[in-house]
């Protein structure tokens, strides 16, 4: 381990040596500071000290801020609700013209089966009259034979 521990540290050593950056280097993170007049919902009492008023402010502007916040989500929120509003305006669209589409494959479907059907009652009818024809040329055929042979 303590191997390990030379071998990274003479890899160190031997790396160009860098400034490092000093804290002065950055720029302090800025916040903005709170508005100046106090929210109408509240007043200074008489007698309140400086301290008293200036915490107080302090702490409804920022109780304000977070109120605005909260209501900027909520308006936010209206923003996403339209749209889910539209969506689903649009889905119920959607299933109207899904729904009509069904509506045509059944009617499409029923039409097919009545051909179907209509071509198997020709092919029926064409079948039994072939056999009808079959038999009276067959009757017709013993009748000519028998007359013949007598």
């Amino acid at each position: 381990m303590i191997d390990i521990e030379r071998e990274i540290e003479e890899e160190f050593r031997k790396l160009p040596s860098t400034r490092e950056s000093q804290p002065a280097d950055f720029a302090p993170p800025s916040v903005s500071a709170p508005e100046l007049s106090m929210p109408d919902y509240v007043e200074h009492r008489a007698g309140a000290t400086e301290i008293g008023k200036l915490s107080a402010e302090a702490v409804v502007r920022e109780y304000e801020a977070a109120a605005k916040d909260i209501e900027d989500l909520g308006v936010e929120l209206v923003g996403h609700v339209k749209q889910c509003e539209a969506m689903s305006r649009d889905a119920l669209n959607v299933i109207e013209e899904l729904k009509e589409t069904a509506a045509r494959y059944r009617e499409e479907a029923k039409r097919v089966f009545l051909h179907i059907e209509n071509c198997s009652l020709v092919t029926a009818q064409v079948r039994r009259t072939c056999a009808e024809m079959k038999e009276k040329i067959a009757v017709s055929a013993r009748i000519e034979t028998k007359a013949k042979e007598k």
